[in-house]
């Protein structure tokens, strides 16, 4: 299995207390502006999906969806997580180039501070 550049990414961040994850955590980034980027587990349920995409869009937080709910937990060394939101602006700015790169789309991408 090849390294995955976004789940580095997002466990270094985590190390660097950048990243809230849980649902709680990454809400309440994206209502105070704190949240630079929210990716979502590609497994996590419609309602959890539709959430943060109505949130992401109101507030302009850029929102991807990617990996699975237990990737997500790994690279963060937390149990399975469904949401989360990068605070750090550069690094959510890197993870957004790596996730184009691997053909990834996200939506509200003008709403890129």
């Amino acid at each position: 299995m090849k390294p995955n550049k976004v789940l580095s990414m997002l466990g270094i961040a985590m190390r660097g207390r950048n990243v809230g994850s849980g649902e709680f955590q990454t809400l309440e980034a994206v209502r105070t502006g704190k949240a630079g980027l929210v990716i979502v587990a590609e497994d996590a349920s419609d309602n959890t999906k539709k959430l943060f995409h109505d949130k992401c869009s109101y507030y302009e937080v850029p929102i991807y969806e990617y990996g699975t709910k237990a990737e997500l937990g790994r690279a963060l060394g937390k149990d399975l997580r469904s949401s989360l939101a990068v605070y750090d602006m550069g690094l959510a700015t890197s993870i957004i180039k790596l996730l184009k790169a691997e053909g990834i789309t996200g939506h509200n991408m003008e709403g890129n501070r």
